[in-house]
């Protein structure tokens, strides 16, 4: 069941006697207990979007239906009760820095009206559970990246909201405390039902924390999967360039410099990554394959793979060869024709 369902939004910016369209026309929706991950390259419109989503910035037009009201046409003293019901947790912390870890924790509490013995309860609970409660009265300057939004994290969640929106929450750090943030993120999510919209440029925290991905470019979605469909068919340039580790390293005309066979792409899913198709068509068929590039990736539904490869032998074969892929499971793409016949379509 959605918990968030976004309709046709857009938001414009002026820009040097010209419009900027930073949100244009998107659609998507949120299930209970959901991580859904827009992601895209930096100026893609992700922020501008999440800060929509609470009405922080108003959309110039669009639904953003939220437990089965339309926001943008609820009156100020609504909205303000519908947003203690999505926390959020920023790029940069956001933390009161003269504030003890426990004060910056019970900030919502307090301006929510709650009493000092309510504030006291929940605020020792949330530490406790982000394993911080040791740090109660240090400062934010006291602490790591990773623990700073770890307390970021508790304060989010100190009004049990049912909607966690995530703005590039681990952009600012190391990958340990990176790893850290995740697995707390993954935690809230398996212990509290919780609905997470993630805003990230980043594939590898996207991979391990997503159920489904929408990836932006200028403003649009230009294509919505679950994460392993995205990494086993990409379908837009787009989402080929943030899954695809050899896009940026190896061009399609590199490729097509290296061998003048066709070049394909095969996509192996969970079951079939450690599974050795590969040398058993090169058996059963007499092709010697060319392998260019490939990489495993461990996704939140398993691990997954991809090859990069030419097949060297008759075409008749080759043929043979790449329907018995499919017939495994394997996701094919045919990434250039070969000889003269340059990039498939």
């Amino acid at each position: 069941m959605a918990i968030l369902t976004v309709k046709n939004l857009s938001k414009a910016f002026p820009l040097e006697g010209d419009t900027l369209k930073a949100v244009d026309d998107v659609s998507f929706s949120v299930n209970e207990g959901e991580i859904y991950g827009l992601i895209g390259l930096s100026g893609a419109g992700k922020s501008t979007l999440v800060r929509c989503l609470n009405l922080l910035t108003r959309p110039d037009q669009g639904q953003i239906w939220f437990d089965g009201l339309d926001l943008v046409d609820q009156p100020e003293e609504v909205l303000r009760d519908k947003r203690r019901e999505m926390g959020i947790i920023f790029q940069h912390f956001n933390l009161f820095m003269r504030k003890t870890v426990r004060d910056n924790v019970a900030y919502p509490l307090r301006i929510a009206g709650k009493s000092k013995e309510e504030i006291r309860t929940r605020v020792d609970e949330l530490l406790d559970y982000i394993g911080l409660k040791a740090h109660a009265g240090s400062y934010p300057a006291e602490l790591s990246g990773g623990q700073k939004q770890r307390v970021a994290i508790a304060r989010a969640l100190a009004l049990n909201p049912r909607l966690l929106l995530s703005d590039e929450a681990t952009s600012a750090l190391d990958p340990v405390n990176t790893e850290l943030v995740v697995t707390m993120l993954r935690k809230v999510v398996e212990d509290l039902g919780i609905a997470v919209v993630l805003i990230t440029h980043q594939m590898e925290v996207a991979k391990v924390l997503c159920d489904r991905v929408a990836v932006m470019e200028s403003g649009r979605i230009v294509e919505e999967n679950t994460v392993e469909a995205l990494f086993l068919q990409p379908k837009e340039a787009a989402t080929r360039k943030i899954v695809r580790g050899f896009d940026e390293d190896i061009s399609l005309e590199h490729l097509a410099d290296l061998t003048s066979a066709p070049v394909y792409r095969l996509g192996f899913r969970a079951g079939s990554v450690t599974r050795p198709l590969v040398s058993q068509i090169s058996r059963r068929f007499d092709l010697d394959v060319n392998i260019l590039a490939g990489n495993i990736n461990a996704l939140v539904t398993g691990d997954i793979g991809y090859l990069v490869v030419s097949f060297d032998g008759q075409e008749e074969r080759a043929r043979e060869a790449i329907l018995h892929l499919r017939s495994q499971g394997v996701e094919i793409q045919r990434l250039t024709n070969g000889g003269n016949g340059g990039y498939a379509s």
